[in-house]
Protein backbone atom coordinates (compact mmCIF):
# COMPACT_ATOMS: atom_id res chain seq x y z
CA UNK A 1 0.00 0.00 0.00
CA UNK A 2 1.07 3.42 -1.03
CA UNK A 3 0.44 6.60 1.38
CA UNK A 4 -0.18 9.75 -0.73
CA UNK A 5 0.18 13.26 0.31
CA UNK A 6 -1.08 16.69 -0.67
CA UNK A 7 1.93 18.84 -2.12
CA UNK A 8 0.28 22.44 -1.05
CA UNK A 9 1.25 24.23 2.42
CA UNK A 10 1.82 22.27 4.86
CA UNK A 11 0.16 19.11 3.22
CA UNK A 12 -2.79 20.75 4.24
CA UNK A 13 -4.36 21.19 0.45
CA UNK A 14 -3.08 20.87 -3.35
CA UNK A 15 -2.51 17.65 -5.87
CA UNK A 16 -2.01 14.50 -4.52
CA UNK A 17 0.56 12.66 -5.52
CA UNK A 18 2.60 8.96 -3.95
CA UNK A 19 5.21 9.85 -0.86
CA UNK A 20 7.79 7.76 -2.32
CA UNK A 21 7.82 8.92 -5.89
CA UNK A 22 7.81 12.66 -4.71
CA UNK A 23 10.38 12.31 -2.01
CA UNK A 24 12.78 10.35 -4.90
CA UNK A 25 12.16 13.61 -6.84
CA UNK A 26 13.27 16.45 -4.17
CA UNK A 27 15.81 14.40 -3.25
CA UNK A 28 17.44 14.48 -6.92
CA UNK A 29 16.52 17.78 -7.36
CA UNK A 30 18.92 18.63 -3.89
CA UNK A 31 21.35 16.36 -5.00
CA UNK A 32 21.69 18.16 -8.27
CA UNK A 33 21.31 21.71 -6.36
CA UNK A 34 24.13 20.26 -4.11
CA UNK A 35 26.46 19.77 -7.26
CA UNK A 36 26.34 22.69 -8.42
CA UNK A 37 26.77 24.64 -5.28
CA UNK A 38 29.93 22.74 -4.66
CA UNK A 39 31.27 23.37 -7.95
CA UNK A 40 30.35 27.19 -7.47
CA UNK A 41 32.42 27.03 -4.17
CA UNK A 42 35.54 25.67 -5.78
CA UNK A 43 35.87 28.31 -8.43
CA UNK A 44 34.96 31.22 -6.05
CA UNK A 45 37.84 32.21 -4.53
CA UNK A 46 35.55 34.43 -2.25
CA UNK A 47 34.06 31.44 -0.53
CA UNK A 48 37.65 30.54 0.78
CA UNK A 49 37.22 31.45 4.58
CA UNK A 50 40.01 33.41 6.07
CA UNK A 51 39.33 30.94 9.05
CA UNK A 52 41.13 27.44 10.25
CA UNK A 53 40.58 24.64 12.29
CA UNK A 54 43.75 23.23 13.69
CA UNK A 55 43.69 19.57 15.28
CA UNK A 56 46.65 18.94 17.60
CA UNK A 57 47.72 15.28 18.20
CA UNK A 58 48.57 16.10 21.75
CA UNK A 59 46.90 18.83 24.10
CA UNK A 60 50.35 20.37 25.04
CA UNK A 61 50.88 21.55 21.51
CA UNK A 62 47.29 22.56 20.92
CA UNK A 63 47.48 25.28 24.13
CA UNK A 64 51.06 26.45 23.51
CA UNK A 65 49.78 27.44 19.66
CA UNK A 66 46.52 28.84 21.07
CA UNK A 67 48.37 30.89 24.04
CA UNK A 68 51.32 32.02 21.43
CA UNK A 69 51.77 34.52 18.89
CA UNK A 70 52.96 32.59 15.80
CA UNK A 71 54.06 35.18 13.15
CA UNK A 72 56.53 38.76 13.94
CA UNK A 73 53.54 40.36 12.10
CA UNK A 74 50.57 40.34 14.61
CA UNK A 75 47.98 40.36 12.07
CA UNK A 76 49.31 38.04 9.88
CA UNK A 77 48.30 35.14 12.40
CA UNK A 78 45.92 35.32 14.90
CA UNK A 79 45.72 32.27 16.89
CA UNK A 80 42.72 31.50 19.65
CA UNK A 81 41.30 28.93 21.57
CA UNK A 82 38.19 27.37 19.10
CA UNK A 83 34.80 26.65 20.82
CA UNK A 84 33.69 23.44 20.47
CA UNK A 85 31.70 22.20 17.06
CA UNK A 86 28.01 22.56 18.62
CA UNK A 87 29.34 26.46 19.60
CA UNK A 88 30.32 27.23 16.57
CA UNK A 89 28.63 30.14 14.99
CA UNK A 90 29.21 29.12 11.30
CA UNK A 91 27.67 32.42 9.67
CA UNK A 92 30.37 35.12 11.40
CA UNK A 93 33.12 33.21 10.57
CA UNK A 94 33.01 35.11 7.37
CA UNK A 95 33.14 38.28 8.79
CA UNK A 96 37.02 40.47 8.08
CA UNK A 97 39.01 40.68 11.13
CA UNK A 98 39.19 44.64 10.10
CA UNK A 99 35.75 45.16 10.09
CA UNK A 100 35.26 43.87 13.72
CA UNK A 101 36.27 46.95 15.36
CA UNK A 102 34.07 49.10 13.31
CA UNK A 103 31.00 46.39 13.94
CA UNK A 104 31.89 47.01 17.59
CA UNK A 105 31.43 50.33 17.81
CA UNK A 106 28.70 51.30 15.74
CA UNK A 107 26.92 48.62 18.16
CA UNK A 108 27.80 49.65 21.14
CA UNK A 109 26.52 53.26 19.83
CA UNK A 110 23.13 51.50 18.83
CA UNK A 111 23.11 49.83 22.27
CA UNK A 112 23.55 53.16 24.20
CA UNK A 113 20.67 54.53 22.18
CA UNK A 114 18.65 51.16 23.14
CA UNK A 115 18.88 51.56 26.24
CA UNK A 116 18.21 55.29 26.99
CA UNK A 117 15.48 55.53 23.99
CA UNK A 118 13.66 52.85 24.22
CA UNK A 119 10.86 54.25 26.11
CA UNK A 120 10.02 56.38 23.22
CA UNK A 121 8.30 53.78 21.05
CA UNK A 122 6.44 52.53 24.00
CA UNK A 123 5.15 55.94 25.52
CA UNK A 124 4.30 56.45 21.64
CA UNK A 125 2.00 53.08 21.55
CA UNK A 126 0.90 53.73 25.00
CA UNK A 127 -0.64 56.98 23.71
CA UNK A 128 -2.71 55.55 21.23
CA UNK A 129 -4.62 54.16 24.35
CA UNK A 130 -5.65 57.67 24.86
CA UNK A 131 -9.04 57.76 22.69
CA UNK A 132 -8.67 61.31 21.70
CA UNK A 133 -5.17 60.93 20.51
CA UNK A 134 -6.07 57.66 18.60
CA UNK A 135 -9.36 59.61 16.53
CA UNK A 136 -6.91 62.19 15.52
CA UNK A 137 -4.45 59.92 14.41
CA UNK A 138 -6.85 57.76 12.08
CA UNK A 139 -9.53 59.54 12.40
CA UNK A 140 -11.63 56.76 9.83
CA UNK A 141 -11.58 54.55 13.40
CA UNK A 142 -13.76 56.58 15.23
CA UNK A 143 -16.78 54.52 14.86
CA UNK A 144 -14.86 51.55 15.86
CA UNK A 145 -13.62 53.13 18.66
CA UNK A 146 -16.75 54.26 20.45
CA UNK A 147 -17.77 50.71 20.83
CA UNK A 148 -17.43 49.67 24.20
CA UNK A 149 -15.87 46.51 24.49
CA UNK A 150 -13.01 48.47 21.93
CA UNK A 151 -13.23 50.92 24.09
CA UNK A 152 -12.34 48.46 27.35
CA UNK A 153 -9.93 47.31 25.08
CA UNK A 154 -7.91 50.16 24.30
CA UNK A 155 -8.37 52.05 28.19
CA UNK A 156 -7.41 49.17 29.92
CA UNK A 157 -5.18 46.32 28.38
CA UNK A 158 -3.46 48.01 25.43
CA UNK A 159 -0.69 50.10 27.76
CA UNK A 160 0.13 47.02 29.50
CA UNK A 161 -0.05 44.56 26.37
CA UNK A 162 2.56 47.13 24.83
CA UNK A 163 4.80 47.53 27.25
CA UNK A 164 4.70 43.52 27.78
CA UNK A 165 5.00 43.08 23.56
CA UNK A 166 8.30 45.54 23.46
CA UNK A 167 10.05 44.07 26.71
CA UNK A 168 9.35 40.27 24.89
CA UNK A 169 11.06 41.07 21.59
CA UNK A 170 13.73 43.12 23.13
CA UNK A 171 16.22 39.99 24.07
CA UNK A 172 16.07 38.66 20.52
CA UNK A 173 17.07 42.73 19.22
CA UNK A 174 19.42 42.27 21.27
CA UNK A 175 21.00 39.07 20.16
CA UNK A 176 20.70 40.27 16.22
CA UNK A 177 23.07 43.30 17.63
CA UNK A 178 25.32 40.81 19.11
CA UNK A 179 25.61 38.52 15.82
CA UNK A 180 26.16 41.94 13.73
CA UNK A 181 28.95 42.49 16.21
CA UNK A 182 30.84 39.38 14.54
CA UNK A 183 31.44 36.58 17.57
CA UNK A 184 31.88 33.54 16.00
CA UNK A 185 30.52 31.16 18.92
CA UNK A 186 27.09 31.08 20.52
CA UNK A 187 28.39 31.20 23.91
CA UNK A 188 29.85 34.31 22.81
CA UNK A 189 26.62 35.82 21.80
CA UNK A 190 24.77 35.34 24.40
CA UNK A 191 27.42 36.56 26.68
CA UNK A 192 27.36 39.72 25.08
CA UNK A 193 23.00 39.60 24.74
CA UNK A 194 23.54 39.06 28.46
CA UNK A 195 25.56 42.15 29.08
CA UNK A 196 23.35 44.36 27.11
CA UNK A 197 20.20 43.23 28.65
CA UNK A 198 21.76 43.53 32.33
CA UNK A 199 22.30 46.94 31.69
CA UNK A 200 19.08 47.67 29.97
CA UNK A 201 16.93 46.56 32.81
CA UNK A 202 19.79 48.40 35.41
CA UNK A 203 19.08 51.59 33.61
CA UNK A 204 15.11 51.09 33.03
CA UNK A 205 14.48 48.94 35.68
CA UNK A 206 15.99 49.86 38.64
CA UNK A 207 17.25 53.49 38.22
CA UNK A 208 13.54 54.24 36.17
CA UNK A 209 11.68 53.16 39.22
CA UNK A 210 13.68 54.80 41.57
CA UNK A 211 13.91 58.31 39.53
CA UNK A 212 10.37 59.47 38.02
CA UNK A 213 10.40 60.13 34.09
CA UNK A 214 12.20 58.33 31.50
CA UNK A 215 15.54 57.46 31.04
CA UNK A 216 16.41 59.93 28.84
CA UNK A 217 14.97 62.22 31.13
CA UNK A 218 17.68 60.87 34.01
CA UNK A 219 20.17 60.83 31.69
CA UNK A 220 19.55 64.76 30.97
CA UNK A 221 19.07 65.37 35.01
CA UNK A 222 22.31 63.88 35.87
CA UNK A 223 24.61 65.75 33.00
CA UNK A 224 23.54 68.81 34.64
CA UNK A 225 24.19 67.46 38.30
CA UNK A 226 27.46 67.69 39.98
CA UNK A 227 28.66 64.12 40.37
CA UNK A 228 28.83 64.00 44.20
CA UNK A 229 25.06 64.76 43.77
CA UNK A 230 24.00 61.93 41.87
CA UNK A 231 24.17 59.23 44.79
CA UNK A 232 22.92 61.41 47.29
CA UNK A 233 19.54 62.12 44.53
CA UNK A 234 19.54 58.36 43.89
CA UNK A 235 19.73 57.60 47.39
CA UNK A 236 16.79 59.79 48.73
CA UNK A 237 14.22 57.56 46.49
CA UNK A 238 15.57 54.42 47.30
CA UNK A 239 13.69 54.03 50.22
CA UNK A 240 10.18 55.41 48.97
CA UNK A 241 10.67 52.86 46.48
CA UNK A 242 11.15 49.57 48.73
CA UNK A 243 6.96 48.44 48.43
CA UNK A 244 7.23 48.77 44.43
CA UNK A 245 10.56 46.91 44.61
CA UNK A 246 8.58 44.16 46.77
CA UNK A 247 5.57 43.39 44.73
CA UNK A 248 8.00 43.64 41.43
CA UNK A 249 9.81 40.63 43.53
CA UNK A 250 6.82 38.95 43.90
CA UNK A 251 5.13 38.98 40.62
CA UNK A 252 7.98 39.05 38.22
CA UNK A 253 10.37 37.08 40.36
CA UNK A 254 8.12 34.66 41.94
CA UNK A 255 5.51 34.33 39.02
CA UNK A 256 8.52 33.48 36.60
CA UNK A 257 9.96 30.69 38.91
CA UNK A 258 6.47 29.21 38.49
CA UNK A 259 5.93 29.48 35.14
CA UNK A 260 9.85 28.08 34.33
CA UNK A 261 8.55 24.68 36.49
CA UNK A 262 5.09 24.64 34.30
CA UNK A 263 6.80 25.77 30.92
CA UNK A 264 3.08 26.80 29.38
CA UNK A 265 4.64 28.48 26.40
CA UNK A 266 6.82 25.24 25.44
CA UNK A 267 3.62 22.91 25.73
CA UNK A 268 1.39 25.10 23.43
CA UNK A 269 4.26 24.98 20.87
CA UNK A 270 4.50 21.40 21.14
CA UNK A 271 1.04 21.01 20.69
CA UNK A 272 0.54 23.11 17.93
CA UNK A 273 3.60 21.53 15.70
CA UNK A 274 2.05 18.37 16.74
CA UNK A 275 -0.89 19.10 14.71
CA UNK A 276 0.24 20.91 12.19
CA UNK A 277 3.96 19.63 11.11
CA UNK A 278 4.96 16.16 12.77
CA UNK A 279 4.78 13.54 10.07
CA UNK A 280 7.66 11.45 11.42
CA UNK A 281 9.40 10.20 14.76
CA UNK A 282 12.00 12.69 13.65
CA UNK A 283 9.62 15.17 13.43
CA UNK A 284 8.02 14.50 16.89
CA UNK A 285 11.55 14.42 18.13
CA UNK A 286 12.38 18.06 17.15
CA UNK A 287 9.13 19.54 18.68
CA UNK A 288 9.73 17.59 22.22
CA UNK A 289 13.21 19.05 22.43
CA UNK A 290 13.06 21.30 25.51
CA UNK A 291 16.08 23.30 24.43
CA UNK A 292 18.44 24.90 26.88
CA UNK A 293 18.65 27.42 29.36
CA UNK A 294 18.10 30.89 27.81
CA UNK A 295 21.08 32.63 29.63
CA UNK A 296 20.54 35.81 28.01
CA UNK A 297 17.38 36.50 29.68
CA UNK A 298 17.57 34.57 32.88
CA UNK A 299 20.85 35.90 34.31
CA UNK A 300 20.09 39.28 33.98
CA UNK A 301 17.35 38.98 35.89
CA UNK A 302 18.40 37.20 38.85
CA UNK A 303 21.58 39.88 38.70
CA UNK A 304 18.85 42.23 39.03
CA UNK A 305 17.72 40.21 42.30
CA UNK A 306 20.67 40.19 43.53
CA UNK A 307 21.51 43.72 43.21
CA UNK A 308 17.92 44.56 44.69
CA UNK A 309 19.10 42.56 47.92
CA UNK A 310 22.36 44.35 48.48
CA UNK A 311 20.91 47.75 47.94
CA UNK A 312 17.96 47.14 50.46
CA UNK A 313 19.67 45.00 52.69
CA UNK A 314 21.23 48.38 54.92
CA UNK A 315 18.11 51.06 53.89
CA UNK A 316 15.15 48.08 53.92
CA UNK A 317 16.05 44.99 55.30
CA UNK A 318 12.10 44.66 54.99
CA UNK A 319 13.10 43.66 51.31
CA UNK A 320 15.39 40.84 52.08
CA UNK A 321 13.11 38.02 52.83
CA UNK A 322 11.24 38.17 49.60
CA UNK A 323 14.40 37.73 47.97
CA UNK A 324 15.46 34.74 50.15
CA UNK A 325 12.32 33.17 48.96
CA UNK A 326 13.15 33.89 45.23
CA UNK A 327 16.57 32.72 45.19
CA UNK A 328 15.59 29.72 47.44
CA UNK A 329 12.61 28.35 44.93
CA UNK A 330 15.02 29.57 41.96
CA UNK A 331 17.61 27.27 43.27
CA UNK A 332 15.31 24.44 43.59
CA UNK A 333 13.87 25.06 40.11
CA UNK A 334 16.53 25.46 37.74
CA UNK A 335 18.91 23.22 39.05
CA UNK A 336 15.85 20.96 38.38
CA UNK A 337 15.62 21.91 34.77
CA UNK A 338 19.32 21.85 34.31
CA UNK A 339 19.67 18.53 35.46
CA UNK A 340 16.07 16.59 34.41
CA UNK A 341 14.62 18.71 31.26
CA UNK A 342 17.14 21.01 29.39
CA UNK A 343 19.75 19.61 26.68
CA UNK A 344 22.76 22.10 26.84
CA UNK A 345 23.16 23.02 23.04
CA UNK A 346 27.14 23.53 24.14
CA UNK A 347 29.68 23.35 26.57
CA UNK A 348 32.32 26.67 27.18
CA UNK A 349 34.00 25.56 30.04
CA UNK A 350 32.32 28.66 32.69
CA UNK A 351 33.12 31.20 30.29
CA UNK A 352 30.09 33.19 31.74
CA UNK A 353 31.38 32.99 35.30
CA UNK A 354 34.50 36.39 35.11
CA UNK A 355 30.80 38.03 33.17
CA UNK A 356 28.90 37.17 36.84
CA UNK A 357 31.74 38.15 38.69
CA UNK A 358 31.88 41.80 37.48
CA UNK A 359 28.71 42.01 37.49
CA UNK A 360 28.36 41.03 41.66
CA UNK A 361 31.43 43.22 42.12
CA UNK A 362 29.45 46.27 40.14
CA UNK A 363 26.04 45.78 42.34
CA UNK A 364 28.52 45.89 45.51
CA UNK A 365 30.35 49.10 44.20
CA UNK A 366 26.57 50.48 43.68
CA UNK A 367 25.30 49.50 46.76
CA UNK A 368 28.05 51.23 48.81
CA UNK A 369 27.84 54.60 46.82
CA UNK A 370 24.14 54.60 47.45
CA UNK A 371 24.37 53.82 50.94
CA UNK A 372 27.19 56.67 51.09
CA UNK A 373 24.45 59.02 49.51
CA UNK A 374 21.94 58.31 51.54
CA UNK A 375 23.81 58.50 54.75
CA UNK A 376 25.06 61.98 53.26
CA UNK A 377 21.36 63.05 53.72
CA UNK A 378 20.93 62.13 57.19
CA UNK A 379 22.46 63.34 60.78
CA UNK A 380 25.63 60.73 60.19
CA UNK A 381 26.93 63.02 57.28
CA UNK A 382 30.03 62.83 59.74
CA UNK A 383 30.72 58.96 58.83
CA UNK A 384 29.74 58.82 55.64
CA UNK A 385 33.74 59.55 54.88
CA UNK A 386 34.59 56.21 56.53
CA UNK A 387 32.64 54.45 53.91
CA UNK A 388 34.50 55.90 51.43
CA UNK A 389 37.63 52.83 51.47
CA UNK A 390 35.02 50.22 50.96
CA UNK A 391 34.41 51.04 46.99
CA UNK A 392 38.08 51.44 47.00
CA UNK A 393 38.70 48.11 49.21
CA UNK A 394 36.37 46.34 46.70
CA UNK A 395 37.63 47.85 43.54
CA UNK A 396 41.33 45.89 44.97
CA UNK A 397 39.39 42.79 45.50
CA UNK A 398 38.10 42.63 41.85
CA UNK A 399 41.29 43.71 40.61
CA UNK A 400 43.03 41.23 42.36
CA UNK A 401 40.67 38.69 41.55
CA UNK A 402 40.72 39.83 37.49
CA UNK A 403 44.50 39.55 37.32
CA UNK A 404 44.61 35.80 39.76
CA UNK A 405 42.20 34.05 38.66
CA UNK A 406 40.58 35.24 35.19
CA UNK A 407 43.32 33.49 33.28
CA UNK A 408 42.45 30.12 34.43
CA UNK A 409 38.98 30.82 32.41
CA UNK A 410 40.94 32.30 29.01
CA UNK A 411 44.22 29.95 29.24
CA UNK A 412 44.73 26.15 29.76
CA UNK A 413 47.55 25.13 31.81
CA UNK A 414 50.51 23.39 30.04
CA UNK A 415 51.00 21.56 33.68
CA UNK A 416 47.31 20.00 33.07
CA UNK A 417 48.02 19.33 29.50
CA UNK A 418 51.10 17.89 29.92
CA UNK A 419 49.80 15.35 32.57
CA UNK A 420 46.96 14.47 30.50
CA UNK A 421 49.34 13.81 27.43
CA UNK A 422 51.09 11.44 29.61
CA UNK A 423 47.58 9.66 31.16
CA UNK A 424 47.05 9.11 27.62
CA UNK A 425 50.01 7.94 26.55
CA UNK A 426 50.82 5.01 29.54
CA UNK A 427 46.95 4.02 29.54
CA UNK A 428 47.20 3.39 25.34
CA UNK A 429 50.69 2.12 25.19
CA UNK A 430 49.59 -1.23 24.74
CA UNK A 431 46.67 -0.67 22.45
CA UNK A 432 47.11 -0.65 18.42
CA UNK A 433 45.59 2.64 17.62
CA UNK A 434 46.83 2.66 13.77
CA UNK A 435 45.30 -0.99 14.11
CA UNK A 436 42.26 0.21 15.79
CA UNK A 437 41.79 3.23 13.36
CA UNK A 438 42.59 1.41 10.26
CA UNK A 439 39.15 1.35 9.25
CA UNK A 440 37.83 5.00 10.66
CA UNK A 441 36.57 7.58 8.39
CA UNK A 442 39.09 9.79 6.67
CA UNK A 443 38.24 12.82 4.52
CA UNK A 444 39.00 12.20 0.69
CA UNK A 445 41.26 15.43 1.01
CA UNK A 446 43.72 13.78 4.18
CA UNK A 447 44.62 11.02 1.75
CA UNK A 448 47.20 13.04 0.04
CA UNK A 449 48.55 14.16 2.79
CA UNK A 450 48.88 10.65 4.22
CA UNK A 451 50.45 9.50 2.15
CA UNK A 452 52.80 12.48 1.22
CA UNK A 453 53.76 11.97 5.47
CA UNK A 454 54.24 8.60 4.93
CA UNK A 455 56.61 9.03 2.17
CA UNK A 456 58.36 11.36 4.00
CA UNK A 457 58.92 8.67 6.73
CA UNK A 458 60.60 6.46 4.65
CA UNK A 459 62.86 8.75 3.23
CA UNK A 460 63.93 10.11 6.28
CA UNK A 461 64.69 6.39 8.12
CA UNK A 462 66.59 5.97 5.15
CA UNK A 463 68.86 8.58 5.57
CA UNK A 464 68.92 8.27 9.50
CA UNK A 465 70.60 4.53 8.79
CA UNK A 466 72.78 5.74 6.50
CA UNK A 467 74.03 8.11 8.94
CA UNK A 468 74.06 5.34 11.48
CA UNK A 469 76.24 3.32 9.51
CA UNK A 470 78.59 5.15 8.04
CA UNK A 471 79.26 6.56 12.23
CA UNK A 472 79.20 2.86 12.99
CA UNK A 473 82.78 2.38 10.54
CA UNK A 474 84.64 5.66 11.69
CA UNK A 475 83.88 4.74 15.24
CA UNK A 476 82.86 1.78 17.30
CA UNK A 477 79.66 2.46 19.76
CA UNK A 478 80.54 4.06 22.64
CA UNK A 479 79.12 2.57 26.03
CA UNK A 480 76.02 4.07 27.39
CA UNK A 481 76.95 6.78 30.30
CA UNK A 482 75.36 6.35 34.09
CA UNK A 483 73.58 9.06 35.34
CA UNK A 484 73.93 9.99 38.23
CA UNK A 485 71.40 10.40 40.91
CA UNK A 486 69.95 12.06 43.59
CA UNK A 487 69.29 9.72 46.79
CA UNK A 488 65.55 10.48 46.61
CA UNK A 489 65.12 9.21 42.96
CA UNK A 490 64.52 4.85 42.48
CA UNK A 491 67.21 2.69 42.07
CA UNK A 492 68.26 2.13 38.56
CA UNK A 493 66.51 -1.01 36.66
CA UNK A 494 68.35 -3.64 34.53
CA UNK A 495 66.32 -5.58 32.00
CA UNK A 496 67.95 -8.28 29.58
CA UNK A 497 70.56 -7.26 26.98
CA UNK A 498 69.62 -3.31 27.43
CA UNK A 499 70.86 -1.14 30.46
CA UNK A 500 67.94 1.36 31.14
CA UNK A 501 68.72 4.19 34.09
CA UNK A 502 65.69 5.70 35.36
CA UNK A 503 65.38 9.08 36.09
CA UNK A 504 62.44 11.31 36.84
CA UNK A 505 62.52 14.04 34.65
CA UNK A 506 60.60 16.37 33.03
CA UNK A 507 58.90 16.22 29.35
CA UNK A 508 61.25 15.88 26.71
CA UNK A 509 61.39 18.19 23.98
CA UNK A 510 62.90 17.14 20.35
CA UNK A 511 64.51 19.38 17.78
CA UNK A 512 63.72 18.04 14.41
CA UNK A 513 65.99 19.38 11.57
CA UNK A 514 63.56 17.70 9.02
CA UNK A 515 61.22 20.29 10.19
CA UNK A 516 63.28 24.02 10.37
CA UNK A 517 62.43 25.65 13.60
CA UNK A 518 59.63 23.07 14.58
CA UNK A 519 59.82 21.40 18.33
CA UNK A 520 58.19 18.35 19.19
CA UNK A 521 56.75 17.59 22.37
CA UNK A 522 57.19 14.46 23.46
CA UNK A 523 55.57 13.15 26.94
CA UNK A 524 57.95 11.66 29.68
CA UNK A 525 57.33 7.35 29.40
CA UNK A 526 57.99 5.24 32.33
CA UNK A 527 61.31 3.83 32.43
CA UNK A 528 63.11 7.00 30.67
CA UNK A 529 66.05 6.29 28.40
CA UNK A 530 69.03 9.36 28.92
CA UNK A 531 69.38 11.59 26.03
CA UNK A 532 72.10 13.12 24.84
CA UNK A 533 71.60 16.71 22.91
CA UNK A 534 73.81 18.04 20.84
CA UNK A 535 73.81 21.73 20.61
CA UNK A 536 71.99 23.11 17.15
CA UNK A 537 74.50 25.59 15.07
Amino acid sequence: SSFRLQTGFLGLWGKQVDSIEYYKHQINVLEKRMALERQKILKDSKSILPVAFVSFKSRWGAAVCAQTQQSRNPTLWLTNWAPEPRDIYWRNLAIPFVSLTIRKLIISVSVFALVFFYMIPIAFVQSLANLEGLERVAPFLRPVIELHIIKSFLQGFLPGLALKVFLYILPAILMIMSKIEGFISVSSLERRSAAKYYYFILVNVFLGSIITGTAFQQLDSFLHQSPTEIPRTIGVSIPMKATFFITYIMVDGWAGVAAEILRLKPLVIFHLKNLFLVKTERDRAKAMDPGSVAFAETLPSLQLYFLLGLVYAVVTPVLLPFILVFFAFAFLVYRHQIINVYNQRYESAAAFWPHVHSRIIASLLIAQLLLMGLLGTKKAANSTPLLAILPILTFYFHHYCKHRFEPAFRKYPLEEAMAKDLAETTADSDQNLKAYLSDAFLHPIFHSFEEQELVEVRVDKQQRQATNAQISEVSPPSPLQPVHQSSSSPPPQHEEHEDIYYQPSNPQYQYDPSVPSHYTYQPPHFPHYAYHYQDQP
